[in-house]
Order: structure tokens, then sequence, then C-alpha cells
């Protein structure tokens, strides 16, 4: 279900990221409305996903979404241009998400992960509470 709401999240963040340039900077009131809500949705959905997910990965692939989402979008209907070099680089960053997806990583969203010295650090701060 995270990688579904991420996925989602993705495509709202090229939905605020084109309101966003449609609001004329933010003087534009349906625009800047749709910009706020699908950019909390967006969010809401990044948080919900990462409850799940490892950071880096999750994020990689929101951005990832969002950004070749909205340069797709910006050469088809806002006439940014089409390039090779534009084409090339959004396939480089499908891979590059593709790619930190295989590499993996489980992340169980506990102290376990954390570095030795991380894990010191929390369980002196607990000794010291108790």
């Amino acid at each position: 279900m995270a990688w579904v709401v991420l996925i989602v999240s993705g495509m709202l963040e090229t939905a605020w990221a084109t309101s966003l340039k449609a609001s004329e900077g933010f003087t534009r009131l349906w625009p800047t409305v749709i910009f706020a809500v699908t950019l909390a949705a967006s969010m809401a959905g990044l948080a919900y996903a990462l409850r799940t997910l490892p950071v880096g990965t999750a994020y990689a692939v929101w951005v990832g979404i969002g950004a070749s989402l909205t340069a797709i979008i910006g050469m088809i209907w806002l006439a940014e241009g089409v390039s090779v070099l534009k084409i090339v680089s959004l396939v480089l960053i499908v891979a590059g998400v593709i790619g930190l997806n295989l590499a993996g990583g489980g992340h169980t969203g506990g102290q376990e992960n954390a570095p030795a010295d991380a894990q010191a650090v929390v369980e002196s701060a607990e000794s010291e509470r108790d």
C-alpha cells in the first residue's frame, strides 16, 4: 500500500508544480488553491509512505516521478521544447530510481538500522532517563 500511496504522491507533486506555474506567483486564485491542496496531499502521502519505506529510496521515487512527469508536461503542453539531452536526462532519472529500488535495503523503522555509535547514544540517553 505504501508504494501505491508514494506513486500517487509523486503524481500530486506534478500537479502542485504545474499549478504553481499557473498561479503566476500566487496572483491567480484557483491555481493557487489547487497548488496548496495538492502540495498538502503530496506531502501527506510521502509522510505516510515513509512510515514503512526507506527514506532515501522513497524520496528518490517521489522526486523522480514528480520531476519526470513535470518535465514531460512542460515539453508537451507548456511549449518548453524537447531535446535529445532532455529525453536522455529523463531516462537517467528513471534509471536512477530503478537502481535505488534494486539496491534495496529493508526498513523496519526501528533503531536496529542505526549506526553503532548512534545506538549507544540512544541507549545512554534512555538509561539516564530511568
